[in-house]
């Protein structure tokens, strides 16, 4: 149905430096993207301290985790933008303006002030900065996987593109070690204190270097070609999106890659630093170390297995990657656990923690809106400390209006209370109370808490990440070349743009808190883990039915 001419592309030779050049510029903006966005992941529970400090930890963990996701939901506006600028008037225009605004956002992160010292403004500030952040990085990634690939020979777009996923690494690994860097030689204080600026401000150096080497830049063949013959698109969006021939392929590629590689990638590089950090319990330096260890073991995989769609196709590779994410995810978090906190493991089963609580209070704990009247309940604010101390729990129905209580094994109580109509603060300030005294009684109970797990397996979680990523990479490595491959020439920066964005920034962005949501509500804190592999098992159904073979298509027609 969506098979279109495949053919030998015309010879638009380009030299070997020539290449490495338009590589290089290119990956650079992808560095960025994955630099900024891993520091500020990785630096999520200090953003919570610092800009949320009137909120509870947990309910500042989520307001935090969706000031990471609300660059990501900003995306797909900044693929339309900057998708029609590169179709009407060069890919090379578009993705210079991406990095700059992209570039001084991340920057300016480091200069802001924080709550204690400008109150709520502070995290408006921060806010809209990540949104202009995720509306130029909604241009970037199109902007450069095109460029790379209407530079390539013919069967080697694959092995091209690749860097451009290998440049996430580089940016994972470099936002790791300044982080990792810094903390080590502030020490921890210092660093929670002021040091974690740092970071953010050293990009400022990436951002000169990369704009640098962009300015050195061509435009692409493909395009000059298109410009030549007069072939530029004078209407991107009407032809993407309100012909159907196009608009069919615009959904393929949501639906049957893009949410799939959204979900997978953060599932494993975002949400299990997290899951290991807030809710196993393990030092922040160590899962640092531990995802620094894998992202550099994984970054030849992108290649080698762009380089082998190559040789027998984007498709099965990529279904590789999907089906494999689909059957590790639930036994490889469970063997983290083991890895890295067996002690909670044996407490839950010695000592199971159960909620008693009218139904009516209990709502689903997902609030995109940040609303202060929000979980507010007694049923709500014991469920939010269950999951914030990584505690699976039960529900047991309680009367009509009964206070909600909380039970670790069959002795020990803890009230919790209600804070509706409170203010903002006043929430915080009863949630951090039922919380501690949450955290004292599981202590009582025989429940290790931070520091107290034993020894860490790194070698089992490693392996487990490792598998997880194996996944990714399958996945990834091959994707900006199937995307590319998939659509016109004259519409491709508009058309792959969004779905790509879409896919990356709403599926992909809101997974951490969609499956912190998931896990409170439910009580269980692995149920969370149905969001990506359900989305992506939808994915590999629609792949496998509807996906083209794209490698041997010629992107200049």
């Amino acid at each position: 149905m969506l098979e279109a001419a495949a053919g030998t592309a015309p010879a638009m030779a380009v030299s070997p430096q020539k290449m490495r050049q338009v590589v290089v510029a290119s990956s650079a903006g992808t560095i960025f993207e994955w630099y900024d966005f891993f520091v500020y992941g990785s630096l999520v529970s200090i953003m919570a301290e610092k800009f949320f400090a009137n909120l509870s930890d947990d309910l500042a963990l989520i307001f935090s985790l969706l000031t990471f996701s609300i660059g990501l939901i900003a995306r797909p506006v900044g693929a339309l933008v900057f998708g029609k600028i590169g179709d009407s008037q060069g890919r090379k225009g578009a993705f210079l303006i991406t990095i700059s605004i992209m570039g001084l956002a991340t920057f300016a992160i480091g200069l802001l002030p924080t709550a204690a010292q400008i109150g709520m403004l502070a995290p408006v500030l921060l806010i809209a900065l990540r949104v202009l952040q995720g509306f130029a990085l909604g241009g970037e990634y199109g902007g450069a996987a095109i460029y790379v690939a209407e530079h390539a020979a013919h069967g080697r777009r694959g092995a091209a593109t690749a860097w451009i996923q290998v440049a996430a690494s580089i940016g994972l690994v470099g936002a790791l070690g300044v982080i990792l860097t810094t903390r080590t030689l502030m020490g921890e204080e210092a660093f929670r204190d002021w040091g974690w600026r740092i970071p953010f401000l050293v990009s400022i150096g990436l951002l000169g270097i990369s704009i640098w080497i962009r300015l050195q830049l061509e435009e692409s063949p493909a395009f000059k070609k298109l410009k030549e013959e007069g072939q530029t698109s004078k209407s991107a969006y009407a032809e993407s999106f309100l012909h159907w021939d196009n608009l069919k392929i615009v959904l393929l590629a949501l639906f049957g890659l893009m949410m799939a590689q959204g979900v997978s990638w953060y599932a494993t590089h975002f949400y299990a630093p997290v899951f290991l950090e807030r809710t196993l319990k393990v030092e922040q330096r160590t899962v640092n170390e531990l995802m620094m260890t894998v992202v550099l073991l994984s970054a030849p995989f992108y290649v080698f297995f762009a380089w082998l769609s190559d040789k027998v196709g984007r498709k099965p590779i990529m279904l590789f990657g999907m089906v494999l994410f689909v059957i590790a995810s639930f036994p490889g978090y469970h063997l983290l656990q083991r890895a890295a906190n067996p002690a909670l493991e044996t407490a839950m089963a010695r000592a199971p923690v159960t909620i008693l609580a009218d139904p009516a209070d209990c709502s689903f704990q997902l609030d995109l809106t940040g609303g202060a009247g929000k979980f507010q309940t007694g049923c709500d604010i014991a469920r939010a400390a269950v999951t914030g101390a990584g505690v699976n729990y039960t529900t047991e129905d309680a009367a009509p209006g009964a206070p909600a209580r909380i039970r670790i094994g069959d002795t020990i109580f803890v009230g919790s209370a209600s804070a509706e109509g409170a203010t903002l603060a006043e929430t915080g300030a009863v949630r951090a109370d039922v919380a501690q005294r949450l955290r004292a009684a599981l202590s009582t109970a025989g429940y290790p808490a931070q520091g107290e797990a034993g020894p860490f397996n790194f070698w089992l979680a490693l392996g487990v990440l490792f598998v997880f990523v194996i996944a990714a990479t399958a996945l990834y490595g091959p994707q900006a070349a199937a995307l590319v491959e998939l659509f016109p020439t004259r519409i491709r920066y508009t058309a792959m743009s969004l779905p790509y964005n879409v896919g990356t920034g709403w599926f992909g962005g809101l997974l951490p808190p969609t499956v912190f949501a998931i896990s409170t509500t439910t009580g269980d804190i692995y149920s969370g883990l149905w969001f990506p592999v359900i989305v992506t098992a939808i994915a590999a159904v629609i792949c496998l039915l509807f996906w083209p073979e794209t490698k041997d298509r010629d992107i200049h027609a």
